[in-house]
This record gives structure tokens, C-alpha cells and sequence, in this order.
């Protein structure tokens, strides 16, 4: 049966987290992780600091191959990471066992991580994988995924599904769109671009999850 795990990590046990040695203040959310030939590729927004400062935190870390600014959104910055499947730590094994992410998010104390198995002994794999190279996990939450979950609720992360609520709350889906991505964000406290990645990620899983299903059905 699916099940879903939270964990905790040192934030210096993260190789993202080296940026808070130089940075305290800020706050990394980790987008999406995309596993390539020899690289594993994370995008991630950071909060709370510039570019520059960011950039220069990662130069001279033996994981980064490469590190270039994606987007920007006021004081949010949207980067994308070449990491070298050569440092072992969280990314690479995640790419590694292919254990999904759900999401993660860091700050200078640790490091947050949601990850979705296709049963428990995905996880435990991953568990395992951590151990042998000495990175130091803690389990903070496990449970299966039950037939009582409806299938948004099995694979959409918290603040997706805070945002989506609140759009068909407030009528963006409506033609015409009764709020727009600013006002959004301002009810949540984040950036329009914030919302609208986390309205699209919401929207693909639900879409993915709705596909499956009627394809399992036929």
C-alpha cells in the first residue's frame, strides 16, 4: 500500500543547506528534483536574501557542478542546481532509489522531507540507503495511504491544496477569473509566482491521478 513519510535532516547533512552557513535568514523550497546523466538537478526558491549572495554561498561546494538563477519574483529567486551524482547525500539518493518527493523545505535549523512510496518498503529502502551513508534522518510522521483518502488528497502537498482551495474559493477558475494571482497571494502570504507554481503542480497531480484512475477503470 502507498505510504507517505516525513523526515527531518541537520540542515548542514543537506548539501542545499550549505547556503545557511552564510546565510541564516533565508528560507529554501525545493521544487522539483530531476535526475540526468551524470547530475542530479534540483530547482529551488529561495527567500530573504539576493541572488548574488546565494550564488556566491554555493561556489566552491564539492556537489555543485553549476548553479544558474531560473526566475525571479521580488525578493524570491527560483534557481536550478547541477549536482553531481558523485556526492553521495538526500538528492542522490532519492534519485537513486526513486523514491517520489513531495516536497521539502529548509531553513538554517534543518531540513524538511515529504516522500511517497509505492508500499513501505520503498521507504524503508530509502531509510536503509541514508544509513549506509551516514546521513542523519530522523522519522518524524508514517502512514499508508487508505482507501478513505480520495485521490486528490493522496497526491497533493499541503500548500498545494491550501492554494487550489482557496482559487476555486475565491473564483479563479471562473471564465472570467473573479481574482487574480496577486490577490492570491496576498491571502497566503506569498508571491503571485508562488501561487501560480503551486496551482500548476496541484493541478498536474490531480489531472495525473484523475488519468490513472479512469485508465485503470477501462
Amino acid at each position: 500500500m502507498a505510504t507517505e513519510a516525513t523526515f527531518t535532516v541537520p540542515s548542514d547533512q543537506f548539501p542545499l543547506g550549505t547556503v545557511f552557513h552564510q546565510l541564516p535568514s533565508v528560507t529554501v523550497e525545493l521544487e522539483r528534483i530531476i535526475p540526468a546523466r551524470d547530475v542530479v538537478i534540483p530547482y529551488f526558491w529561495v527567500r530573504g536574501t539576493k541572488v548574488d549572495d546565494i550564488e556566491s554561498a554555493f561556489n566552491g561546494h564539492p556537489g555543485v557542478e553549476e548553479i544558474q538563477l531560473v526566475d525571479s519574483v521580488e525578493d524570491e529567486y527560483l534557481l536550478r542546481v547541477e549536482w553531481s551524482l558523485e556526492y553521495d547525500d538526500v538528492l542522490t539518493t532519492l534519485a537513486e532509489t526513486e523514491v517520489p518527493l513531495i516536497g521539502a523545505t529548509g531553513t538554517n535549523q534543518q531540513w524538511t522531507f515529504e516522500i511517497r512510496g509505492d508500499d513501505r518498503s520503498d521507504v524503508a529502502d530509502f531509510q536503509r540507503r541514508c544509513r549506509e551513508l551516514d546521513i542523519q534522518l530522523t522519522l518524524t510522521e508514517l502512514h499508508a495511504l487508505t482507501p478513505m483518502e480520495t485521490a486528490t488528497e493522496a497526491v497533493l502537498t499541503d500548500t498545494q491544496q491550501e492554494a487550489l482551495v482557496l482559487a476555486y474559493e475565491r473564483g479563479y477558475f471562473e471564465s472570467p477569473r473573479e481574482v487574480t494571482l496577486e490577490a492570491l497571494g496576498e491571502e497566503l502570504d506569498i508571491t503571485q509566482q508562488a501561487v501560480g507554481s503551486r496551482l500548476r503542480g496541484g493541478i498536474k497531480h490531480v489531472l495525473g491521478s484523475t488519468l490513472s484512475a479512469l485508465t485503470t477503470r477501462s
